[in-house]
């Protein structure tokens, strides 16, 4: 009975010292963080050049959800992430004054366009700016000109209702041309290359569709309200004790570096010949 004991604790021992030379050696187990971000980030590809090199420096194994801005930003309020990637920049801000958010970072831009079907039956490609381009839209939707919307509460579709508003057309959601979808942007792109209408999109999501959508060209960019910026959040600590506010300021810190920067600015170009996003850290 005493030889089985010493034996057990022999065994128990070797065990410990195992797992102590792991530790030791740099093998701890990967913690684990959650990032709440746009369909834009994700779907582009981004993600999948900045995300390993961050976890392969900080043994940080990186969670995503992809989902529009509006879901990302419910979801940090919920405290269900630990931090937000998303492009609507007044969601955002109330994201932090309400509490929910420690501070926003701007990591990066691209803009937003307009698309439309070869011809642009619509007459928008010469508009001075994207009130005339909307205007025109509205002008020759009696045409069978159509409108799709994503509908989703996304930094897209949040653009798209200012820009609407901006234009001085308040009942567009009610007219039948307009058609809100309720889908992602690339559904949504689909959808208007289908039906040869118009979209707005932004630039990087269209870029990297481009080749599936030959019903669709760019008829309206260059707006400076057209303007698209990135902006990273982690979720407040004291909203939220549960969130993982180191691993969420390590992760401010990398995608503001300059290592993270030159990635954004050097992603796509090999593929379409220009970047999907401009580095845009201060």
């Amino acid at each position: 009975m005493k030889r089985t004991l010493l034996i057990l604790m022999m065994v128990f021992l070797a065990m410990m010292v195992v797992v102590g030379c792991g530790t030791e050696n740099g093998e701890d187990e990967a913690s684990t963080m959650v990032l709440a971000t746009t369909t834009s980030t994700y779907d582009s590809g981004l993600l999948d050049e900045l995300l390993p090199v961050f976890e392969e420096e900080h043994n940080i194994e990186v969670d995503v959800i992809s989902v529009g801005t509006g879901q990302a930003i419910e979801t940090g309020e919920r405290g269900d992430c630990d931090i937000i990637l998303v492009h609507a920049r007044e969601l955002e801000d109330q994201f932090v004054a309400d509490g929910y958010g420690t501070q926003r970072h701007d990591v990066m831009y691209n803009d937003f366009v307009i698309l439309g079907p070869e011809g642009d039956p619509a007459g928008i490609y010469d508009s001075a700016d994207i009130t005339e381009a909307l205007e025109n839209i509205v002008e020759h939707a009696e045409e069978e000109v159509r409108f799709l919307s994503r509908g989703d509460g996304s930094g897209t579709h949040v653009k798209e209702q200012n820009l609407w508003e901006l234009a001085g057309v308040d009942d567009h959601s009610d007219r039948e041309w307009y058609d809100s979808l309720g889908q992602g942007m690339g559904d949504t792109l689909v959808a208007t290359n289908e039906m040869q209408g118009y979209a707005l999109a932004d630039r990087g999501t269209y870029l990297s569709m481009e080749d599936n959508l030959p019903n669709l060209e760019i008829v309206f960019e260059g707006d400076d309200e057209l303007a698209n910026p990135y902006g990273i959040i982690p979720v407040n600590p004291e909203e939220h004790a549960a969130v993982k506010h180191e691993e969420a300021k390590l992760m401010v810190e990398f995608f503001t570096s300059d290592k993270a920067q030159e990635i954004i600015g050097e992603f796509g170009i090999d593929e379409y010949g220009e970047p999907l996003f401009f580095p845009g850290a201060n």
